[in-house]
């Protein structure tokens, strides 16, 4: 579907997102976070520390939403969220600056990624707007 394409060109050149997740009160938490790495707009990873509150919310609740846009187009996605702290995806997924964040570097206890896997995606591209979900992401 070409609007997905767009979308995941779109994602592929965005440094940062906006990520939710919900509070132990059930409301949206929504947070800036960097983008390390995406696979069209189905997946995305981030880094953070394991004792964000971010975090705590993802691992009581796994429902989160993404969002970003570029000139005038956005995607919204809706999906879920795992926390991984496997010392192998930390390697694959370091960068160099996260040691502003992370003193003892990849093997830093605090360090994690964040895998956002979407279920559904609202665009607006391009003056078009559509919601796919499933197969079509």
């Amino acid at each position: 579907m070409e609007i997905v394409n767009k979308a995941a060109d779109m994602l592929a050149e965005c440094d940062e997102i906006t990520l939710a997740s919900i509070s132990e009160a059930g409301y949206p938490r929504i947070c800036v976070v960097s983008k390390i790495k995406s696979e069209g707009i189905r997946k995305l990873w981030a880094a953070t520390g394991l004792n964000s509150v971010k975090v705590r919310h993802f691992n009581q609740n796994d429902k989160a939403s993404a969002c970003f846009y570029k000139d005038e187009n956005s995607v919204t996605l809706i999906g879920r969220v795992s926390v991984i702290a496997d010392p192998a995806v930390k390697a694959e997924m370091w960068i160099d600056w996260f040691i502003d964040h992370f003193q003892e570097g990849v093997e830093d206890p605090n360090y994690c990624i964040l895998q956002f896997e979407a279920e559904e995606a609202t665009l607006w591209i391009d003056n078009e707007f559509v919601t796919v979900g499933g197969g079509e992401l």
